[in-house]
């Protein structure tokens, strides 16, 4: 399969799993687009294996399917790029690693809700690693940290800044988009916009956070530490599904059914999901917003 560019790297991971690719400089975000919408495609027709890749982008903000206009308030300060990812505006620049993850949730359970987490789980484990606490919060889809150093908010809440952005998209159930850290971006590039629409919380960075400059020296690590969560989300289901059909054969029936609920608890989700992807089939598409599903569901639990 053809690489993005010239000079990216195939990093050497093991066989049998995506390819993980790492691309020095800035990649221009339509050039992106078009190489995710070219191995999605080639992952499809079972020409290309599954694919997680590592760039930096110039100065720019991207408009997830929720952005709203008002949210972009300076227009003219950097290109403003219309994408199919869930969510809303977000700031991609140097200094800030984008992990585009082009992954088939058919092998991997089909739960939107499970893969996403396990994404904002990698992000929380690679934190740790560099002595930051990172936290995910109930209808906030991505990565936060505390800031007891800032004043709390008008009703009391303690202020957080976000460090990573998650918005996903699927096509027949591959995944592309992806993630974005904070390893050091001029963080006053955020300016011109409401990030992810919400507004009373910041944005923060490793560097900001009281981490030394760390350039994108980390990313073995980055990608090792994702490379053990897709396979906890690969064999964690097949687990379960196969102590389930061990139990059939071997066990009373409450122990079935205990293992049966815990089952289903791992996919709560899916058949919401998966109707709303039927009914987007229905129309003639095969594509859906991963992102705004998840966000939905977490707004109503």
């Amino acid at each position: 399969m053809t690489l993005p560019t010239p000079d990216t790297t195939l990093m050497p991971l093991g066989p049998g799993g995506p390819d993980w690719l790492v691309t020095p400089g800035l990649v221009a975000h339509p050039a992106a687009t078009a190489f995710m919408e070219l191995r999605v495609a080639a992952i499809l027709d079972g020409t290309a294996p599954e694919a997680v890749w590592l760039v930096e982008h110039p100065p720019m903000y991207t408009a997830g399917t929720s952005a709203r206009t008002a949210d972009l308030t300076d227009p003219g300060r950097f290109p403003v790029f219309p994408t199919g990812r869930g969510g809303q505006y977000t700031y991609h620049g140097p200094g800030q690693r984008v992990i585009y993850v082009m992954l088939d949730l058919n092998r991997r359970g089909r739960d939107v809700r499970a893969f996403v987490q396990q994404l904002e789980a990698w992000v929380i484990d690679a934190l740790a690693e560099f002595g930051v606490r990172g936290e995910v919060r109930e209808g906030r889809v991505g990565v936060w940290v505390a800031r007891p150093d800032k004043p709390p908010l008008p009703d009391g809440t303690g202020r957080e800044d976000k460090i990573a952005a998650i918005g996903i998209k699927l096509r027949r159930w591959v995944s592309f988009h992806g993630i974005s850290v904070n390893v050091e971006p001029d963080l006053d590039h955020y300016a011109g916009i409401v990030p992810c629409g919400i507004s009373g919380h910041g944005v923060t960075s490793l560097v900001a956070a009281g981490l030394p400059e760390l350039g994108m020296q980390y990313d073995d690590l980055i990608l090792s530490l994702l490379a053990d969560r897709l396979d906890f989300l690969f064999t964690h289901r097949k687990n379960a599904v196969q102590h389930l059909l061990d139990l059939l054969e071997t066990r009373t029936l409450f122990d079935v059914m205990d293992t049966t609920a815990d089952v289903m608890d791992a996919t709560a989700n899916l058949n919401v999901l998966a109707l709303n992807a039927a009914m987007h089939a229905a129309k003639g598409s095969n594509e859906f917003d991963a992102q705004e599903n998840v966000d939905k569901q977490s707004a109503k639990a």
